[in-house]
């Protein structure tokens, strides 16, 4: 069968190249191909937008609970540190402090106190840290999930994006009875082209979720250590001012 000029046998390679850009590419695409794309675009800038945003609340709350705890143990009595401890602290460090501080100090003015009343204090003091430090991985890991979701979600997406634009690359050489690679290659490349979207969205949230989950693993784990020495402090305080 001869390949006349109108079913693309004689095309300018140019114009080959000039379709398989990205921009050709995505212009090509039809509806739901170029739906996909951009869902994926948007999905790679807000997982990078919580990256960005997590990269520097870690630091900060690193930051700021090496401040507090050169405060804690830099020798101030509970009494002092609670007293230089605002109504509303401002680091996650300092609150998990305060919530067992505002127990202490309602304790402190009523002078001796029972063994009961010291283990019931103790008690109340550790759960409400332990309800802090809860609140404060809840409030630094927000954001991970929508993370979790483009690694996990992205590539399926992409694909989907790949089927459809093979099956309309099918559908464009069985319309033009043809194998010829000016009709081929453009359907191909734009579904690969979804598929690899899809990676260029998936990949850096997948890392991004890995090494953020770390961070707030170890965050988690300071706050931890950190209750114990304040409950260890206390119940050391509490012994001081028994009968």
């Amino acid at each position: 069968m001869g390949l006349g000029p109108s079913h693309g046998a004689f095309m300018d390679p140019a114009a080959i190249t000039t379709d398989l850009t990205i921009l050709g590419l995505f212009e090509r695409a039809d509806l739901i191909v170029k739906s996909v794309m951009l869902i994926l675009a948007a999905a790679s800038l807000w997982s990078w937008a919580i990256a960005i945003d997590k990269w520097m609340q870690f630091g900060e709350l690193n930051g700021r609970a090496r401040q507090f705890e050169r405060a804690f143990w830099s020798g101030q009595s509970m009494d002092d540190l609670e007293d230089a401890v605002s109504e509303r602290p401002r680091d996650a460090m300092a609150r998990v402090f305060a919530a067992a501080a505002r127990e202490w100090r309602d304790l402190r003015r009523g002078g001796a106190i029972t063994p009961l009343q010291a283990d019931l204090l103790q008690s109340r003091c550790d759960r409400l840290m332990q309800a802090q430090i809860a609140r404060e991985a809840a409030r630094a890991g927000k954001g991970l999930p929508v993370l979790a979701t483009v690694a996990s979600a992205a590539p399926f997406i992409g694909l989907f994006g790949t089927v459809w634009g093979i099956m309309n690359a099918f559908t464009s050489i069985a319309n033009a009875r043809e194998t010829n690679l000016a009709v081929v290659a453009p359907g191909i490349a734009e579904a690969l082209f979804a598929t690899a979207f899809g990676l260029v969205a998936a990949i850096p949230a997948t890392i991004f979720y890995n090494k953020f989950s770390g961070d707030l693993d170890r965050f988690a784990d300071r706050l931890e250590s950190f209750a114990d020495e304040v409950a260890a402090r206390l119940s050391r305080r509490l012994g001081d001012r028994g009968p």
